[in-house]
């Protein structure tokens, strides 16, 4: 029975997984010059509703959207208002669903506009980490090797790697166990993957220092130097030898 649970969770995962990853690929495209952050989480709302699923993020206490959206020195956390999108803005939208009774969980940061060269490399930086971190992901790994190889591409970078937050275990609840963090913690070579398992990967990583405050909105998470941030995330199954995006 245990076994055709997992493999049913599987199952749903992987088609929640399918349906997130569109709708994070379609805000990154509808997000334009010109609109407010609650204007994106509207089409958020009518696309997971359109795809028969439901938001995740507003089952935590005190959050009541379906979306996070950040810009420049804004990370996380970031409640949809009528914050405007100006040219060259770069801009993150953390997105979650709930699909068969399982949670998954991504994040995508783009330019809209105007794209400079020193902020395009800046993302392709935060992706080739993410990418680091998910490919060393196997039944077996800790996760203070996951976390090694997401530090290791921004140090040799000279970004600021967060230390206030990390990634997580998703499926059943939103936020579980494992926390994945962005560095190698000690701890966490004892912490063990193993076969089955779904995490939310996630880099998040800064131009300048890597210290964040909290808004006086209570949620969102931006750089006290003010520098640029940014963040990418992918749910991930964990498989005997390797890894499957979820939403990819």
């Amino acid at each position: 029975m245990a076994a055709q649970s997992s493999q049913q969770k599987i199952t749903f995962m992987r088609e929640g997984g399918h349906i997130l990853a569109q709708i994070r690929d379609q805000l990154a495209v509808y997000a334009q010059v010109g609109m407010s952050f609650a204007e994106i989480e509207s089409e958020a709302q009518r696309l997971i509703k359109a795809s028969g699923a439901k938001p995740s993020f507003s089952t935590v206490p005190g959050y009541h959207w379906a979306t996070c959206i950040m810009k420049n020195d804004g990370l996380c956390h970031g409640i949809p208002n009528d914050t405007l999108i100006e040219d060259g803005d770069v801009v993150t939208v953390d997105v979650g669903l709930i699909y068969g009774g399982y949670h998954l969980d991504t994040t995508t940061t783009f330019i809209v506009g105007t794209v400079a060269s020193e902020k395009k490399r800046f993302l392709e930086l935060g992706q080739k980490a993410l990418n680091k971190a998910i490919g060393k992901v196997y039944a077996g790994q800790s996760v203070y090797n996951v976390s090694l190889a997401m530090e290791k591409v921004l140090v040799e970078n000279d970004l600021g790697i967060v230390y206030q937050l990390t990634g997580h275990g998703v499926g059943e609840q939103l936020h579980m166990d494992p926390a994945i963090p962005c560095i190698a913690q000690k701890g966490d070579k004892k912490v063990f993957l193993h076969e089955g398992q779904t995490i939310a990967v996630e880099v998040m990583y800064t131009a300048g220092e890597p210290d964040l405050k909290v808004d006086r909105d209570g949620w969102t998470y931006r750089t006290v130097d003010g520098s640029l941030s940014g963040m990418f995330e992918e749910t991930v199954l964990v498989t005997k030898n390797g890894f499957e995006i979820l939403t990819k």
